[in-house]
């Protein structure tokens, strides 16, 4: 009866999605309507779809296990990166971008770059479309096979037919409804997820006799309620965090925000730059309570296991899945609440795979394809193209995704450092500074790209200070080479900066 809920809840969701993209088929006139939902998203859509399509798995699964592994201190200083970083890129980015972009005609973030500096030559256009494919695709894979993991486990399915069941209904609704059907189901998951927090939360509390058990024990292990220190529980002592140095480097996660190209392309489609106001509102705010309760539901599950209330855990990231499981035994109407928490599980995944199958798939065939190397196709064969390359591209993150070892978490921490260093630097420039030029561009784009494999497994390796999450030393690196080689090379042309300072 428990598994009976939990299927009738996940099958239903599932169901949902796919009716949904069917249900945007039909709006999807042009390729710019396919990539970017003819730019007529409201707030609150742009808001959470660009949220949701954030923070993959790595919310309800990574964020609450770190906290139960270790404590709070190394999950807090990562998820405060990344709730400044969310409003700075608000703040900066998403105004300003939606204007440039709509000014000089861009559909995709290659495309802007191309725009921006007048790139006759296409190199920033088949550069930043070959980084988004490196980066993208791996990540994609890696989410399907999050999926594919939590269907096995919770259902004792083959791994494989699980994981290819999961993508094929993410290809589905992505491949039919394109860019509006990604973002109004990543409205709906971020939904999802909050539910799941909320329910979670609530039966958690309710099985250990309140918040008061939860502050009790989690004060009484030493180092675990600090933001300077961590707890081992193997030897029940207090670890050094690692000082300024440890700190800075894991809240430099938020510097990935300036370059992900799956948010940026939310500011893009946004109905009206006057309605961004109101989404950067929303979604720092729904972000930094969805980060701190996650955070506490990793302390509060480590309390449920002392208590009994949960079964030892072998691995802190199934805390949720557990919880959900336990909730089922209880009731048919719980089984059914614990299927929308998996559910929610399953919607941080499938929101962020959906949008960079799109910004993969539109990087692909209408960046490298149609504009690099100038293949002329009709409208209707574009679109025909952009679902084709689509697919190849889904296919490809199954075959990546087809080990049941791979890491998930491993690779989403790469790819965030990849487009982080790679675009963020040269998206701030292109923004604020009109002496950038595409020379400057290209040489931080380049410079941003290689750091990260450099610095991660050449330098990382060698550990003390050295040991730093490879996004900050790769985004300085391109930050300088932009800035020194734009001043060393002729400075843009009147018409370049005319446009520049058009854009209020």
């Amino acid at each position: 009866m428990a598994t009976l809920g939990i299927v009738i809840a996940i099958v239903v969701y599932l169901a949902a999605l796919l009716i949904m993209g069917a249900s945007f088929a039909k709006e999807n006139h042009t390729v710019g309507d396919y990539y970017l939902g003819g730019r007529k998203l409201g707030p609150f859509v742009t808001a959470m779809s660009a949220e949701a399509s954030d923070m993959s798995s790595w919310l309800l699964m990574g964020l609450p296990g770190v906290a139960f592994a270790t404590g709070i201190c190394d999950a807090f200083w990562t998820a405060f990166g990344l709730g400044i970083g969310t409003y700075l890129n608000w703040l900066l980015v998403a105004k300003r971008l939606r204007k440039y972009s709509e000014k000089n005609d861009s559909v995709t973030i290659p495309d802007f770059f191309e725009h921006r500096f007048r790139d006759k030559s296409h190199i920033l256009m088949l550069l930043s479309s070959l980084i988004i494919v490196v980066f993208f695709v791996p990540y994609v894979g890696s989410g399907f096979a999050a999926c594919g993991k939590l269907f096995s486990s919770l259902f004792g399915l083959d791994y494989t037919v699980a994981m290819i069941a999961s993508a094929a209904v993410i290809i589905g609704y992505t491949a039919t409804g394109g860019f509006m059907a990604a973002s109004v189901t990543d409205f709906i998951q971020s939904i999802i997820m909050t539910i799941a927090l909320i329910a979670v939360v609530c039966f958690g509390l309710s099985t250990i006799d309140g918040l008061h058990t939860v502050s009790t024990y989690a004060t009484s292990l030493d180092g675990y309620i600090s933001l300077l220190s961590t707890h081992d529980f193997d030897t029940a002592s207090r670890v050094s965090y690692g000082g300024i140095i440890t700190i800075i480097s894991t809240m430099a996660w938020g510097l990935g925000y300036f370059g992900m190209p799956h948010i940026l392309l939310r500011f893009m489609a946004i109905e009206k730059p006057e309605k961004i106001k109101l989404s950067r509102r929303i979604s720092t705010i729904w972000v930094f309570i969805a980060m701190g309760v996650a955070i506490f539901i990793g302390v509060m599950s480590r309390t449920m296991v002392s208590k009994g209330a949960l079964s030892e855990l072998q691995d802190p990231e199934r805390a949720i899945i557990l919880i959900a499981q336990t909730l089922a035994e209880h009731s048919f109407i719980a089984s059914l609440l614990a299927g929308v928490i998996l559910a929610g599980i399953l919607a941080c995944t499938m929101s962020t795979c959906d949008s960079q199958m799109l910004a993969a798939s539109s990087s692909v065939s209408e960046n490298i394809i149609h504009e690099t190397f100038g293949i002329q196709l009709s409208e209707h064969m574009q679109m025909v193209m952009a679902r084709v390359v689509l697919v190849i591209i889904a296919a490809v993150g199954v075959v990546i995704a087809r080990d049941p070892n791979s890491s998930v978490f491993g690779i989403v921490s790469f790819a965030w450092a990849g487009f982080g260093a790679a675009f963020g630097p040269i998206m701030l420039l292109a923004l604020f500074w009109k002496r950038a030029n595409r020379y400057g561009a290209i040489a931080g784009m380049l410079g941003g790209g290689v750091m990260i494999f450099v610095w991660k497994f050449l330098i990382k390796p060698l550990g003390g200070v050295f040991g730093i999450y490879e996004l900050l030393p790769a985004f300085i690196v391109a930050l300088i080479l932009c800035v020194v080689v734009s001043l060393a090379t002729p400075a843009p042309s009147k018409e370049i900066v005319e446009e520049f300072e058009s854009i209020k």
